[in-house]
This record gives structure tokens, sequence and C-alpha cells, in this order.
């Protein structure tokens, strides 16, 4: 099933399309469609029939390529980092990413990630994610730009998400929350596409190109089929070995030179970390307009790919550690998805504050966000974790706001929870600052604006 573009049109169409889902149990595919005029060609379809019993099968493979005894040398992560992506890419290369007739392994996607300004559009099921700020990419890039993305879960981890989605009218948290988590096995991986002039960014040569019906810039709410490109790939591991956090995360980026045509096998490695070294404070090495990757040899959870005639000038997440060519460079891979709860009182980085809220860069209030919080637990106290997931705390966001609005908008723009004085987070515990408001999930807090 699929909806109409606009917000009324999204508005009325989910409300009879989610009280038919309530009794057959399919969730939208998409918020967005492109019109007939423009777009003739197969629609996203979201992959949703979970598996509904844990697979009991071997782990993946590359799971006995995890370093005997992991350091910050990124080569001694290079055959597990090539064997994940190899995973990631094997069957969905050749169908385009509908990961539904993929002949080799199953893939889903998660629920509810249609609704609102930033929603799936129709051709490939990209979700906005954030704008790109002139020189991120390259000291050529003279424009600023926006990222589109989707992300898939294999079928271990989608066993989860169907037991959190499996009532549609109660999604229930609990099950990716402390005693609970993502089961091990669970392999993440998602594509990111940049709406940039190609031309400005070197490592763009050879590009793979989708279509995508998306918003004519990062700050319009007007949207149009244009071509987008493969920029990142990024991957999420649930490894129990993983002491600290349970968690692997790895970051891809393209360099069209690699292969000197177009391809998936552009994506060269960024790097990878396990953990956020919250003892490292210092601000030395961050990095937001690169014409070098700095590598900052003092962490010891993360490692990244030194090799200049492989990985083009990027700039990293905060101090070095790890985060892709359009992630926040105040951020890492770890951070910010350690912030994914329910309710989402956690606001995804220090810098998505007033400016005079924002803490100094490795005070302790800064490193609030660099902790290395253990799989299940929430970011926030009285909260439920969703596990490292912003894909499915962002879903549970949207999927309450729906609620809400269905009672209709009030003429100052806001619905019926809104509406309700000194309105409680029912999810947190007693004791809890219950003044605390739900947060967007948003990878950029200019967002906010198209959100308002």
């Amino acid at each position: 099933m699929n909806q109409p573009q606009g917000k009324l049109a999204v508005l009325a169409i989910t409300t009879a399309l989610f009280s038919a889902s309530t009794l057959a149990g399919v969730y939208p595919d998409f918020g967005y469609e492109p019109p007939a005029s423009q777009y003739s060609g197969p629609l996203f379809e979201l992959s949703q029939n979970y598996p509904t019993q844990a697979p009991k099968g071997a782990l993946p493979e590359f799971f006995k390529k995890l370093p005997a005894k992991p350091d910050n040398n990124f080569e001694t992560w290079r055959a597990y980092m090539e064997d994940v992506k190899h995973y990631c890419l094997e069957g969905n290369v050749e169908v385009d990413w509908n990961v539904q007739k993929n002949k080799l392994r199953q893939w889903y996607h998660m629920p509810w990630q249609h609704y609102g300004p930033l929603g799936r559009e129709g051709i490939h099921g990209l979700t906005k994610e954030a704008q790109i700020p002139i020189r991120q990419l390259a000291p050529t890039q003279t424009a600023s730009g926006q990222t589109y993305a989707v992300g898939i879960y294999n079928d271990i981890g989608a066993y989860t998400i169907g037991e959190v989605w499996k009532d549609p009218n109660n999604p229930d948290p609990g099950f990716t929350s402390q005693p609970k988590s993502f089961a091990n096995g669970t392999v993440v991986c998602k594509a990111l596409f940049a709406d940039i002039d190609r031309a400005t960014v070197p490592f763009l040569v050879n590009p793979v190109l989708w279509q995508g019906y998306i918003t004519e810039t990062f700050t319009s709410a007007n949207r149009k089929i244009k071509d987008v490109a493969l920029i990142q790939m990024d991957i999420a591991v649930r490894d129990t070995r993983m002491s600290d956090t349970g968690w692997i995360f790895g970051t891809f980026q393209y360099n069209g030179a690699k292969t000197g045509k177009s391809g998936w096998d552009n994506l060269v490695p960024v790097g990878i970390m396990w953990g956020n070294d919250p003892k490292e404070t210092g601000n030395d090495f961050t990095n937001p307009t690169p014409t070098e990757t700095r590598i900052n040899t003092a962490l010891q959870q993360t490692a990244i790919n030194s090799n200049t005639k492989e990985l083009p000038p990027t700039h990293l997440g905060w101090n070095g550690r790890l985060n892709g060519p359009v992630d926040n460079p105040n951020s890492s891979c770890l951070s910010c998805h350690a912030t994914g709860e329910s309710p989402q009182v956690a606001i995804m980085n220090p810098t998505f504050q007033a400016k005079d809220k924002i803490p100094s860069p490795g005070s302790t209030e800064w490193m609030k966000w660099f902790q290395n919080i253990p799989a299940g637990h929430p970011f926030t106290a009285g909260t439920k974790s969703t596990d490292y997931s912003l894909q499915l705390s962002g879903g549970l966001v949207n999927y309450f706001e729906w609620k809400c609005d269905m009672s209709g908008i009030y003429a100052d723009g806001k619905n019926a929870c809104a509406k309700v004085q000194n309105l409680k987070l029912k999810m947190l515990k007693t004791g809890d600052d219950n003044s605390q408001h739900q947060q967007k999930v948003m990878r950029d807090p200019s967002l906010q604006q198209l959100l308002e």
C-alpha cells in the first residue's frame, strides 16, 4: 500500500489505510508518490513480512572474521569490513535494492518511516536525512546539498522489529530495552545518497545514480524527481563479544576513481568503531571542512583507514571518532545512535540546542553523548531503549504524532496531545522530570524548521 503526496492527503489517507492495517498487519510503503506524469516505473514496497519466530540458523559468516584482539589499526579490521560489505550488497545490488527479490537472504525495512515531511519517497523508499554544508565534502564544494537514505535489517533484526510492531495500535519498545535487545547477529545496512553538484565533489566521479522523488532543495517542501548519487554506506552489527556497547558500527565512502567506472565496488572503508572512548576529551582532530583525514591515534575504540590512495579526505566525527562524509563532524556513529529511546527525550547531539546551552567540547556535560552505553540500555533514565536504532525510535515518534493528529489540527497548528496541559510522558518513571518534551529524531537540527 502507498500514499499520495501532500501533508493533508497523507494525514487523511493514513487514517484510512492504518485502520485496515490494524487487521491485516500491513504498514504503508511510502508517504510521497511521484506523479504518474513524471514517473511510470516500479514503486517502492516495504519489506514487512517479519519472521514470527527467532531465526535459528548460523550467525553471518563474517562473524568468524572478528579480530581476536580488536585494536585501532584499521588493517586488523579490513577483511572483516569487506565481508560485512559483501553481506550487505550480495543479492541486493542485482535487484536495485528491491530487497524482497534477493535470492540469497531476506532483508526487511522499518515501518513508520513514511510519515511526515521527511518521510519515504515512493521510488526507492528514501527518507530525508540532513543538509550537506558547503565544503563538508571537498574544498571545491561551493554549494550546499542534501542527503537521503534507506536502511535494511537482516532476518535476525527483523524478528525483533516484528515483535515491537506486532500490534499496529500498540507498538512495544520493551522488546529492545533491557533485559531485552536486538539479538546477537542483527545486521543493519544503510545506503546514503547525495543531492549535490557532483562536479564540485571529485570522489563522486563515475557515480551510482538513483532516481528519487525528493525536495527541490534542503529547505524546500516541493518535491520533484531528481538523480541522487551514492555517497556512503553504514553498517551496524549486534555482537555480544563487544562488551562495552554490544555493537560494531562501520562506514564506507564512495570513491569513483577506485575502479574508474560506476559501481557499488567503489565503496571504500572509512573505518570502524565499537566504543566511544569516553575518557578521550580532546578536540584537536575535529575537522568539519576537510582537506585531509585527521586520524587520532589516541582513540582505542575507533580504527580509521589511513590509505590515502583509497580514501579521499574526509572529516570523520568528533575528535576523530568514526562518522561518514555526510554525517555530523561533532558526533560519532555510536554517539548519535545511542540516543535512540522511547519516548524520545534525548537530543541526538549536544550541539542540537540553543547556542547558550551547548556545553564546551570535552566537558562533563558534553561527554554524556560519548559514553559507552550497553545494548538495550536507554540514554535517558526512565525511558525504553530502542537499542541503537534511530529508525525504530523515529518510527515510534512518527506513530505517536500521527495518533495525536487523528483528531485534527487546531488553528494554532497544535494537535490534541499538545493541547493537554502538563502532558506527562507516561513511560517515564515516577520522580523523573515530567517537563521534558518528546524530541524529533533528526540528524540535522535545521530540519526542525521543516517540521514546524
